[in-house]
């Protein structure tokens, strides 16, 4: 590491060049693995353990931000709009995705 000295009115300064630095980067980015690749994600590419279409009976145990009711199948978190904390309710899968469902209250 490099220090460049400067005087200015009598006070000595001193100022890291980054000569040390790949590239002059600071604070990573770029492909040179300074940065997140989001082609390198990994997701659980496992069955899902609910299915779109079926029924499924569940506890709703939060609310999300957007207010639906947030229950949960062997782990995996499903969005059930209308649903209410402290309800066991009947849902019916709307979606699946990678890592959440979106349900809706069955009637």
């Amino acid at each position: 590491m490099t220090k460049v000295i400067k005087e200015s009115g009598g006070v000595k300064m001193s100022f890291d060049n980054n000569s040390g630095r790949r590239d002059n980067r600071r604070f990573g980015g770029g492909y040179r693995g300074g940065g997140r690749r989001y082609d390198d994600r990994q997701f659980d590419d496992r069955p899902k353990p609910v299915e779109t279409g079926k029924e499924y009976d569940v506890s709703i145990t939060e609310t999300s931000r957007q207010g639906d009711g947030i229950a949960r199948v062997d782990g995996f978190v499903i969005f059930v709009k209308g649903g209410q904390p402290g309800q066991e309710a009947k849902i019916k899968v709307t979606q699946v995705g990678r890592r959440f469902a979106t349900a809706e209250l069955a009637q």
